[in-house]
């Protein structure tokens, strides 16, 4: 993914989530089955990206990751928001949502 992390999230043509997370990292199994169900919902609208901070180091650095799991929405290939943490469903929704709005996508 470091590799290939302009292509995939900067140059996409809709707004991405990034999924900052490691194997190892218990909030991050906690919060898997929302980031889940937000690309199963929001599938048409988003793009979901995981990102394993282990095994992608260079991104991580580079995006100041300093706690996981870390949810990075991007938009027209800029960074609008973080959530830190494994938050609710709900939370994570309502943050997607504001940047959906504005661009027009239905859900």
């Amino acid at each position: 993914m470091d590799s290939s992390f302009q292509q995939e999230v900067i140059e996409s043509n809709k707004p991405v989530l990034v999924d900052f997370w490691a194997p190892w990292c218990g909030p991050c199994r906690m919060i898997a089955p929302v980031i889940d169900e937000i690309a199963d919902e929001y599938g048409q609208s988003i793009k979901v990206v995981k990102i394993n901070t282990d095994d992608n180091p260079s991104t991580a650095t580079e995006y100041g990751i300093r706690s996981i799991p870390t949810l990075m929405i991007f938009n027209d290939g800029k960074r609008v928001d973080t959530v830190i943490g494994a938050v609710p469903k709900s939370t994570l929704a309502s943050t997607l949502n504001k940047y959906l709005n504005k661009k027009n996508y239905k859900q």
